[in-house]
């Protein structure tokens, strides 16, 4: 099956399906959507190599939808995400493209919410189930997940299972599933645990790996400054500061760390939130909620809580803390520049890390320039900068001839030159601030080495 694809519209679909296709703007598909939709299509068990952010739900959400049964009870097709987030956005994608279809019922199944309305979901009739590997095995082995008429299985990010420590929940499940199934298994790389996994479960299955030309996009620029470990909460402050930021993701280590420079931020005036593996599900939902919709402007995160994190209006992904590996540092710079739009990445390198920061330019294939830690007087000239486009941006108001009336009767009545009236509007508009702002950062508390979460 080599015969190029270059429209949805080649693809054995549904008209529901196309019309919900349309509807969302899509038209050619991705190279792994390309590749895997007709095999899928023909019940064949796949493995496919891609990165993150390739188009791999519609790849095999569009096949487990086309090939819905009306007459089967019980769940026909069975998602296991790394993640709660990635989870609840593989079904949410799911939902999109079910759209026009009647009757499609689709459910998560995560840790960390209620039983009682995913109970209710199964009861109801749930034809596609999404979930993580722990609640997944719950509802199996307390018989609410009945997997007898399953004929589809995926396993989404299967390196990631592996590298979070849920392969054995991985493999319990696959040894439940029927006989007769098709196996879908997806991976941005190939250990050989996954590899073993493949040999074991999936039936004469078809390799599909899509080469990147570089393992990073290239509409994200990446840059990289010098930092020792006490210099770094002094620098993400002056890097914020001059940088044209809307949503900013701050990538650290640890738990507490996620706590403590966030809190740095919230004392500096930033809008900012931690989220990171301890925090109840409603919390941390809450919080992506608000950063998504611009309550919030930094998240700080450690890798597992930040894993398939798709908000549009992040700009800028700051590596406070070194990736532990390569792969992991493509997965969190990948938080941005999506769908075609550009990202700015940014990797806080102390002076023991430098050998790192070359593995990863020759995993990246790409060059990560360096950068320096912004001066006081960068941040004063990217203020003004800020603050002269935000003036002309405005010259043009709907709202403006009101205001000019009110500027030009006071300067009637008043022996004022109209300098002095901006200044003082401006004046006011900083609240009665210095123009000439100093960064000064707390100095980083000492703590005991911990380990990475």
């Amino acid at each position: 099956m080599t015969q190029e694809i270059t429209n949805f519209a080649e693809l054995e679909l549904s008209d529901a399906l196309q019309q919900a296709l349309t509807d969302l703007n899509f038209h050619t598909p991705s190279p792994i959507q390309q590749q895997t939709i007709p095999w899928l299509l023909q019940g064949r068990d796949i493995i496919g190599l891609a990165q993150t952010g390739t188009g791999k739900t519609a790849a095999f959400g569009l096949p487990i939808l086309q090939r819905l049964s009306s007459t089967i009870q019980g769940p026909q097709a069975l998602i296991l995400a790394p993640t709660r987030e990635l989870a609840i956005q593989v079904a949410a994608h799911l939902e999109a493209m079910s759209v026009h279809q009647k009757n499609t019922r689709i459910t998560v199944l995560c840790g960390g919410q209620d039983y009682r309305p995913q109970l209710q979901k199964l009861r109801e009739g749930a034809q596609i189930v999404v979930g993580t590997p722990g609640r997944i095995l719950d509802h199996i082995e307390r018989g609410t997940l009945n997997l007898t008429q399953l004929r589809t299985f995926v396993l989404d990010e299967a390196d990631e299972m592996l590298r979070m420590g849920f392969i054995e929940d991985v493999e319990t499940i696959l040894a439940k599933l029927p006989e007769e199934r098709q196996i879908a298994l997806f991976s941005a790389t190939m250990p050989s645990r996954i590899r073993q996994i493949g040999t074991r479960y999936l039936k004469d299955p078809v390799t599909v790996e899509i080469r990147m030309e570089t393992a990073t996009v290239k509409t994200i620029e990446q840059r990289f400054l010098f930092a020792s470990q006490p210099q770094k909460p002094d620098a993400l402050l002056r890097v914020l500061a001059v940088e044209e930021c809307q949503g900013v993701i701050v990538f650290v280590r640890t738990k507490s760390s996620t706590e403590e420079v966030a809190t740095l931020l919230q004392q500096q005036g930033h809008r900012a939130m931690a989220i990171h593996g301890d925090i109840t599900q409603n919390l941390r939902e809450r919080v992506i909620a608000q950063f998504k919709q611009g309550v919030i402007d930094v998240l700080v995160a450690t890798d597992v809580a930040a894993r398939g994190l798709d908000v549009e209006r992040v700009t800028h992904v700051i590596n406070y803390d070194m990736a532990h590996d390569c792969e992991t540092y493509v997965h969190r710079i990948g938080r941005t520049g999506r769908a075609g739009r550009s990202g700015v990445t940014i990797l806080f390198v102390t002076p023991r890390e430098s050998r790192m920061l070359t593995t990863i330019e020759r995993h990246t294939r790409q060059r990560i320039e360096k950068t320096t830690v912004p001066t006081d007087y960068m941040i004063q000239v990217a203020r003004q900068q800020r603050f002269m486009a935000n003036i002309t941006s405005r010259l043009e108001h709907e709202n403006l001839p009101s205001y000019r009336r009110i500027i030009e009767d006071y300067l009637k009545t008043n022996e004022v030159s109209p300098i002095d009236v901006a200044a003082t509007l401006a004046l006011l508009c900083n609240q009665d601030k210095p123009w000439e702002q100093k960064i000064s950062s707390p100095a980083a508390p000492a703590r005991a080495k911990e380990a990475r979460v």
